[in-house]
């Protein structure tokens, strides 16, 4: 586990634990936790580490890169960085096409059989950060992975990048998350439970 993202995250509240008032998600589901990245963007401290070590990710998982994609709308920011601290050029893919102009679903000069790494903010289910690898692959790219910020670590998610035949790195994690909350008294050792069961069934808990 690397501790410094895990602390940056926690420390500027990008990620709140709440086993006792659980948060609402879009989708309805209840939650011990509710995970903000976009936060990372205010803090520079907290974005250098984040930068660096999306970079040492690629740098050794992805040597022959040559195009760095992030997911709109809360990867872009992040993936600029990125791509500015590899010296590679940079796209975006958005959630849906534009609706006037040429209506691009990829914004930026991306060529066929290029090879793209794609940076996300967040993986839960994995199944919308995959619908921006289907555009890329639509548009004749090689995805050779892609690298995130924090991910719940649902199996679900796992499935879906196997399916997908798609490497996923992340700089932090759920189970690294509980580790360190434990260690510095953010939880105690009586609500790990909770937080663990939320994890194997998250659609159900709290019903």
């Amino acid at each position: 586990m690397d501790n410094r993202v895990i602390s940056k995250l926690v420390e500027i509240n990008a990620i709140k634990l709440n086993p006792a008032n659980p948060f609402t998600w879009a989708s309805g589901w209840l939650s011990p936790i509710y995970c903000d990245n976009r936060k990372v963007l205010s803090y520079p401290e907290a974005r250098k580490v984040v930068c660096q070590k999306f970079a040492e990710i690629i740098r050794e998982n992805f040597k022959d890169v040559e195009v760095i994609a992030g997911v709109a709308t809360g990867a872009i920011a992040h993936g600029i960085l990125v791509a500015e601290a590899l010296d590679l050029p940079f796209v975006y893919v958005r959630s849906a096409p534009k609706k006037h102009g040429l209506e691009n679903l990829i914004e930026g000069d991306l060529k066929p059989n290029q090879k793209v790494v794609v940076v996300e903010d967040l993986v839960s289910t994995g199944l919308s950060s995959l619908k921006a690898v289907d555009a890329l692959r639509e548009a004749k790219a090689n995805v050779l992975g892609m690298t995130a910020i924090f991910t719940y670590g649902f199996d679900t998610a796992k499935q879906n990048f196997e399916r997908y035949n798609l490497p996923l790195f992340t700089l932090a994690n759920y189970h690294e998350l509980m580790d360190y909350a434990l260690s510095i008294s953010m939880v105690e050792q009586s609500q790990l439970e909770v937080l663990r069961s939320w994890r194997e069934n998250p659609s159900e808990w709290g019903k």
